[in-house]
């Protein structure tokens, strides 16, 4: 039933978007070190709960990251930076919102002693529409995520220059990449938690049930898309133990026997669900992310 769900929503995903697909006008991107060492942001002065809007320029042009500050009780509390999924909306806390924070972390706010800011990527601010032509080129995408990778460094070092000591990353498929890159390239927080991800993240357009949503050019030019994508070597070098992954058995999208692997030295969490029967699984996901955060 799990690996059915994951592979019908794909499929109902590939017929409505027909005249959409990943990478379609261009497979012409620079690697992840190169986007972020290219991308600047500008983090506003932080004052309290409230939504943050970001100054972000890359070689994309102007970018439009943002955070928000949703639980502040001081520096000496833990604090959870989260991270999205594909194509949700991070900021809308309505009952019918596509939101994972939401449905983990936000409704249970007020029992988590926890300090909470949720991030937005770039692109994530309009509609599916938007967001998909956006994603028909190579560079696009690399340059989302690093920018939300950088975003998350940005506050994490402000973080730990106000006297935090202990701060979590965490996020869930598109977030869970985000959170493996910044362990990848900058590993600066104390312990991350990814969920439904790993490092071999151009698979996921070539060899899982996701593949339907790439572009022929794309999967015509698999090695490319390979070697800017795939960042486990990166992931390897990191010898701290200090993550904390979370797969799902049956995830037909972030498939576990292919993500697994980068997870060399580390127990990997499973839960026996699909992608989207997992990302539905809000309790379990939430007991994962706060026993670790929160030791």
């Amino acid at each position: 039933m799990h690996a059915f769900i994951d592979n019908y929503s794909v499929a109902m995903t590939a017929l409505l978007t027909k005249n959409y697909r990943w990478f379609s006008d261009s497979i012409d991107s620079p690697g992840f070190r190169d986007q972020l060492r290219d991308i600047a942001i500008t983090l506003p002065t932080v004052e309290g709960e409230r939504f943050y809007e970001i100054d972000a320029t890359s070689s994309e042009g102007r970018l439009d990251p943002a955070f928000h500050v949703v639980k502040w009780h001081g520096p000496e509390y833990p604090t959870i930076i989260y991270h999205h999924g594909n194509n949700e909306n991070p900021f809308n806390y309505g009952r019918a919102s596509k939101n994972t924070f939401k449905s983990i972390l936000y409704k249970n706010k007020d029992e988590i002693d926890a300090n909470l800011i949720s991030l937005r990527a770039p692109y994530h601010n309009n509609d599916m529409k938007y967001y998909f032509k956006k994603m028909a080129r190579l560079s696009e995408f690399t340059a989302m995520l690093s920018t939300s990778v950088n975003l998350v460094e940005s506050l994490v070092q402000m973080l730990q220059n106000s006297g935090c000591s202990r701060v979590a990353v965490a996020g869930l498929s598109l977030g869970g990449w985000v959170t493996n890159l910044h362990r990848s390239f900058y590993n600066s927080a104390n312990l991350y938690i990814p969920i439904f991800a790993g490092a071999s993240l151009g698979e996921l357009f070539l060899t899982s049930c996701y593949q339907q949503l790439s572009s022929d050019l794309a999967k015509g030019n698999p090695e490319i898309i390979r070697t800017c994508l795939n960042f486990d070597q990166e992931f390897k070098k990191i010898e701290d133990d200090n993550v904390y992954p979370l797969l799902a058995k049956f995830d037909q999208i972030i498939e576990y026997n292919v993500q697994s692997l980068c997870y060399e030295k580390q127990q990997v969490a499973v839960i026996n669900k699909g992608h989207i029967t997992g990302a539905l699984s809000s309790d379990a996901l939430r007991e994962h992310i706060l026993r670790y955060a929160l030791a």
